[in-house]
């Protein structure tokens, strides 16, 4: 959906890149080329951040007060990304003075917020804001007890890519943009905190923590938690957060944690962070994990019993070098985070589990990017690697085409060039740019020099993979002997409807989600009824498996059969990726009432991001 931007926003965007031009060329694709951020870091850069954050929980509020540190040398204006905080006063802290500064809030776009204009003095040191968040804070979740397991006390937790941390933070809100911070945090008493920060490992009796992050990050990983959970280690530099009846579970499904991290190091560099801890959010969380540094925030369905859907810890954890340490400088880029990022997940998965099962994840990915581009259009400008998001809301380019279109790129060239070369190129990569954000052409320019070597033909293939829409036809040397052994087994059960011949003792979750895709359509549901018999796959507890095969059962006809463990599944767990496929199902087959009911049960147990999408799935007109 393209949103106008308003007059005033392309006023103050015209007033951006006037200053601009007494930049430097070396920095100026921030203002030029990010479309969703007002903020103006060639003009006036904000280097650190000093947070104070009151929570209230009864108001679904936070009280903060923010200093923004300047560079030293600065000029007359601070611009600042803001949605819908209500901004109590500015202040321009002096030398010697503070002064109240003659700010202004602009117009409001729909998808970018509304400018915060902040005229400096050359002498301006700090700018401090006083602020409130609005109840519909579009990065935050308040659960009340009811909804968290030990229903001892509330829960908030912050999501705030692509562009949310505006929502709770007024700051430069770009991923272009890096700055450090410390905050201080108030809660009630006996709950915990943590941040994308160093964290304690125990509770304060008053409810107050402080977090230092000393390394430069983008706005959206900032991330913050508060809740009723505590702290298991797992090796010497992880461990997991998660609430005391969930605790021992996490720490024996991530049990392999440390290995990740020691993998990783030994693909492409030591580690940068420190410590790597994960916490397990309530099922409300919308995504499957977010890579906030030193703390992934992850969904409680990836706690399967079996350690089957733990490729989502690696994702996580590679996030560590691309995204958070060497970042996409726009959201145009944005495959340059994921794309790498999921090249370097299978990377930890083969050198752990054995390249048989990380390549049944990537051929699973790769049927994930075709049914991207085949439901979004060969021709989409959405299927292509860079885009062209202006006037669009980010969240919509964020598809498996970045993840997966991007993955191939990357197989493509460790193919083209060798595993050992490639590797080489990567490693280099991670530490010209660490700490830095990169465009699509940087990318290209580095790889050019240091990998390509001025190989044209390879050069021309590369161009038509970022800057075409649709699939490059390109097939990796994938192992796919499990699959092929698994459609013999499929193609004698559709013969003979004979469960027993379907030896899924030894299956993975992969093979599970294989065999799903292959099945036929079945207006009779006669095969629906007859593999839930066999395998209870409504009520399993593997969610991925559950999302699939519900998504299947409905377009079938056995929707209504299935209806309460449909209905189970939409309540229990948010996150996106399981919801807009069981949603659109629905609505798709004659089910609608059925899902405005469902929605009318659950909306309140969702994340906003999540509400936004299923709310579009269920009135398409918003």
């Amino acid at each position: 959906m393209r949103i106008p931007v308003s007059i005033s926003c392309f006023c103050l965007l015209l007033f951006l890149n006037i200053a601009c031009k007494k930049a430097s060329k070396e920095n100026q694709f921030v203002v030029e080329d990010d479309p969703h951020s007002f903020s103006n870091p060639e003009v006036c850069k904000v280097k650190h951040l000093d947070l104070e954050l009151n929570l209230n929980f009864d108001l679904k509020q936070i009280h903060g007060i923010v200093n923004l540190h300047l560079e030293p040398i600065h000029g007359d204006t601070l611009v600042l990304d803001n949605l819908d905080l209500e901004i109590q006063g500015v202040q321009l802290i002096q030398e010697n003075d503070t002064v109240n500064a003659d700010y202004k809030v602009l117009s409001k776009d729909e998808v970018l917020g509304a400018a915060i204009v902040v005229p400096l003095q050359s002498s301006t040191k700090i700018v401090q804001v006083k602020y409130n968040t609005s109840a519909n804070a579009r990065a935050l979740q308040w659960l009340p007890n009811e909804q968290t397991l030990s229903k001892k006390f509330p829960f908030l937790f912050t999501q705030s890519q692509s562009i949310y941390a505006r929502s709770w933070i007024p700051c430069p809100d770009g991923p272009g943009m890096r700055f450090t911070y410390h905050a201080k945090v108030k809660v009630a008493p006996g709950m915990m905190a943590v941040m994308s920060a160093s964290n304690g490992i125990v509770r304060n009796p008053e409810g107050i923590y402080e977090f230092n992050m000393e390394l430069p990050v983008p706005a959206y990983l900032m991330a913050l938690a508060v809740g009723d959970f505590d702290f298991k280690p797992i090796g010497q530099r992880t461990g997991v957060y998660a609430e005391p009846s969930l605790l021992n579970k996490a720490a024996a499904e991530f049990s392999d944690l440390e290995k990740m991290l020691e993998t990783a190091e030994k693909l492409y560099g030591p580690y940068p962070w420190g410590r790597y801890d994960v916490i397990v959010l309530p099922g409300s969380f919308p995504f499957g994990g977010m890579e906030n540094p030193r703390m992934t925030f992850l969904t409680p369905s990836v706690i399967a019993g079996d350690q089957s859907l733990t490729s989502l810890l690696a994702h996580e954890l590679a996030h560590s070098w691309s995204g958070n340490l060497v970042t996409n400088a726009t959201w145009n880029d944005f495959w340059l985070n994921e794309g790498i990022t999921t090249y370097f997940e299978s990377r930890i998965m083969e050198a752990l589990y054995g390249k048989p099962y990380a390549d049944m994840l990537s051929l699973l990915g790769l049927q994930d990017l075709d049914k991207s581009i085949s439901e979004l259009g060969a021709d989409n400008q959405l299927t292509k690697l860079k885009l062209n998001l202006k006037g669009i809301d980010p969240e919509e380019g964020a598809t498996d085409i970045a993840y997966e279109k991007g993955k191939s790129l990357m197989r493509y060239l460790e193919e083209r060039f060798g595993r050992n070369d490639f590797d080489r190129f990567l490693m280099r990569y991670f530490e010209h740019y660490k700490f830095q954000s990169n465009t699509t052409e940087g990318f290209l320019e580095f790889t050019k020099t240091n990998l390509l070597k001025n190989n044209q033909g390879v050069l021309d293939t590369v161009n038509q993979w970022i800057y075409k829409p649709g699939r490059v036809t390109y097939k990796a040397s994938y192992d796919d002997k499990k699959f092929s052994d698994l459609k013999i087994q499929a193609a004698n059960y559709f013969a003979n409807y004979d469960t027993n011949l379907l030896k899924t003792a030894d299956w993975s979750t992969h093979e599970w989600l294989y065999f799903i895709r292959l099945l036929p359509r079945d207006s009779s549901s006669r095969l629906c009824k007859q593999l839930d018999k066999a395998f209870n796959l409504s009520t399993g507890r593997n969610c991925e498996i559950q999302c699939i095969w519900f998504e299947y059962a409905i377009s079938n006809g056995y929707g209504p059969e299935i209806l309460p463990d449909i209905e189970k599944f939409l309540t229990n767990y948010g996150r996106r990726k399981y919801l807009k496929p069981i949603y659109s199902a629905l609505t798709e087959n004659h089910m609608t009432s059925d899902a405005l009911r469902i929605f009318e049960k659950a909306k309140g147990h969702y994340h906003p991001i999540s509400l936004i999408s299923v709310e579009k799935i269920l009135n398409p007109k918003i």
